[in-house]
């Protein structure tokens, strides 16, 4: 007489893993999506930090350029390393400290906006800012 009983109770059970796991991968999906966004956050992040390290080295070395031709070498040499951005929100700004003559510091500043977006509801934004100094060759 057990046998059947204990056969009844699995029965009834076996529809209890269907219902756990529907509530449970909506939270799942939101967390992976989330973990999506965030990699492509952070990838954007890097690429405008090696951008701008890139285009520091090349202010760096740019002493030699005309006046005019210094920041658009600097500011080119950016957006071809940020080649996998989109480069019309690039905001890119050089500046050198006291002037361009031999060791002076040259900054190369970048800002690329950034989003979180969650089903449909933006959970954060803001800009990425990456800088670096160098010292004019």
């Amino acid at each position: 007489m057990k046998t059947p009983h204990r056969k009844f109770q699995r029965n009834r059970e076996s529809g209890q893993t269907m219902v756990e796991f529907a509530l449970i991968l909506p939270t799942l999906a939101i967390l992976l999506f989330g973990v999506i966004q965030f990699g492509i956050a952070f990838n954007n992040y890097l690429a405008v930090t090696d951008a701008v390290r890139a285009g520091a080295r090349q202010a760096a070395v740019a002493r030699h350029l005309p006046a005019g031709d210094r920041d658009a070498s600097i500011k080119s040499r950016v957006i071809a390393m940020a080649d996998n951005l989109d480069t019309s929100q690039l905001a890119i700004s050089v500046s050198v400290s006291p002037g361009w003559e031999h060791g002076a510091d040259v900054t190369v500043t970048a800002t690329y906006p950034y989003d979180i977006n969650l089903l449909g509801q933006v959970i954060a934004s803001g800009d990425l800012e990456s800088s670096t100094t160098e010292r004019v060759e």
